[in-house]
């Protein structure tokens, strides 16, 4: 049985920081298409950083410079680590995994095929 299992959300003020973990069981993360997503109040689930297959990154515009994406596959852990939180970063907060095959990479809007139950990041200003 796949788990992915986020941890590390909480509430900060503007400015502060926050690293949130998502440890996989059942499914290796290594070589596999890894995300993180938010789901703010009121609006639709946007991505938020992402890995393909091969390691490439991406970050939605609004958090680059602030969120590094990052993996230790010893842990079989994904990582997010937020910097300089502003209050539009609020949100719930999951980590998904796909084995991408074919492209090697998916699009924003793709819908993983592994989701973890998410973890809240509260921003105050």
């Amino acid at each position: 049985q796949v788990q992915l299992v986020e941890s590390g959300g909480g509430s900060v003020q503007t400015g502060g920081t926050l690293r949130l973990s998502c440890t996989a069981s059942g499914y290796t993360l290594s070589r596999q298409c890894l995300g993180w997503f938010r789901h703010g109040p009121g609006k639709e689930r946007k991505g938020v950083a992402t890995y393909d297959r091969d390691g490439g990154l991406m970050y939605a515009d609004s958090v680059k410079g602030r969120f590094t994406i990052s993996t230790d596959n010893a842990k079989n852990t994904l990582y997010l680590q937020m910097n300089s939180l502003k209050p539009e970063d609020t949100g719930m907060y999951y980590c998904a995994a796909d084995p991408c095959a074919g492209m090697g990479w998916l699009p924003w809007e793709a819908d993983y095929k592994y989701w973890g139950q998410g973890t809240q990041v509260t921003v105050s200003s």
